[in-house]
């Protein structure tokens, strides 16, 4: 009898055992599953992948390819503090390259080191075990305002409407594929490019070039129109034509080369941002980024939390620009400033010249066009 229960009690245990262990294996299959995640970088600088989801403590390998004609890098913040490492990266200064510029903050927890363009490198790491909305940012000099994504760690793996996500870029949400890893193990689909990387202008580039911080944007128009336009100052640094750009050292391989103007500069900015709302001078401009209208760039940026809207054309008779400017909240009088030795004549839609500035009414300032033409022209 004593034998029997004692054979009862082992063979129990060993069920028990039995048991135990396969929800461990369970388990450890579920914290083992690895999802990759591979992306790589669209011109205009955006991740293809703008946003992801992994259940927490899910290991992730992240793949960065980096396929743009500029170093990026990515870092991984926690929730709500994307846009403070940006302003500590960019304070930085003169030690940002040796630090790779990722500053020295517990709100980073995950990096993919500065990589050439044509390179790759990968990360891999066990997600937060806590859900929550954890971003994604490259802190390269000049992009970190407008180069982010977002990953999403949810038991039910559930994302908000592309439409209405407030986190990525506000150019991406009207993406038809938004690139998230739906399904395990992979991410699928990336988005279309913002727009046609195409030798027929208008067409841009984003570059380094002597003469704007290293978020320049290049733009080719027709007519042999070209222009450079500072996403780290947001505004237009200069213009030229009769050519676009030489890239030749880019194309060899140098990664940070400096493009050549092709061509003859006929406008370059004295004045530094143009623009004053009200009677003071604005204590913050942030870039928002870009949307294409029939090719051409619309640029959107805040003076002081007041959202302003800049197109740029080629003018008419090809000697010149056309900038069309949008401000339909403002409720101040605008103040456009320029300066007589910027190469170039200036005439207005709407509004008075007083010396060298144009002043609107808050109503004129909703939507107004300056055209710059060549001196002579």
């Amino acid at each position: 009898m004593i034998r029997y229960i004692f054979m009862l009690l082992q063979k129990r245990l060993w069920i028990t055992l039995l048991f135990t262990v396969s929800i461990s294996a369970v388990a450890l299959g579920q914290t083992d599953r690895l999802t990759t995640v591979e992306m790589e970088v669209l011109p205009g600088l955006q991740f293809s992948v703008v946003r992801f989801t992994v259940k927490p403590g899910e290991r992730v390998k992240l793949v960065l390819n980096n396929t743009d004609d500029m170093s990026h890098n990515l870092i991984i913040t926690l929730p709500g503090t994307r846009e403070k490492v940006v302003e500590m990266a960019n304070k930085l200064g003169e030690s940002g390259p040796a630090a790779g510029y990722v500053p020295k903050t517990s709100d980073v927890l995950w990096t993919i080191p500065v990589t050439a363009p044509e390179k790759a490198n990968e990360l891999v790491f066990k997600a937060p075990e806590k859900e929550g909305v954890y971003p994604y940012v490259c802190t390269y000099p000049g992009h970190g305002t407008i180069m982010f994504g977002a990953m999403y760690v949810s038991k039910s793996g559930k994302m908000p409407e592309l439409t209405k996500d407030l986190n990525i870029p506000e150019s991406r949400r009207g993406d038809k594929v938004d690139g998230d890893a739906e399904h395990p193990g992979h991410a699928h689909e990336k988005p279309a490019p913002l727009h046609p990387y195409t030798p027929v202008p208008p067409y841009h580039y984003r570059v380094f070039i002597d003469g704007a911080s290293p978020a320049a944007i290049a733009v080719a128009l027709p007519n042999e129109v070209s222009y450079c336009w500072d996403a780290g100052t947001s505004y237009l640094r200069f213009a030229w034509g009769g050519g676009f750009l030489d890239n030749s050292d880019l194309w060899k391989g140098k990664g940070n080369a400096a493009a050549n103007v092709v061509g003859s500069v006929f406008f370059r900015s004295k004045t530094g941002f143009p623009i004053r709302i009200g009677e003071e001078k604005p204590s913050e401009i942030v870039y928002k980024g870009y949307q294409l209208k029939k090719r051409y760039l619309e640029f959107h940026y805040q003076v002081d939390g007041t959202d302003v809207y800049e197109l740029i054309h080629e003018a008419t008779d090809g000697t010149g620009l056309e900038r069309i400017f949008r401000i339909p909240e403002v409720t101040d009088p605008v103040t456009f400033y320029t300066s007589s030795d910027e190469g170039v004549t200036y005439a207005a839609s709407a509004g008075v010249w007083k010396g060298g500035a144009l002043q609107l009414t808050a109503d004129q300032a909703r939507s107004f066009t300056i055209t710059m033409k060549k001196i002579g022209k």
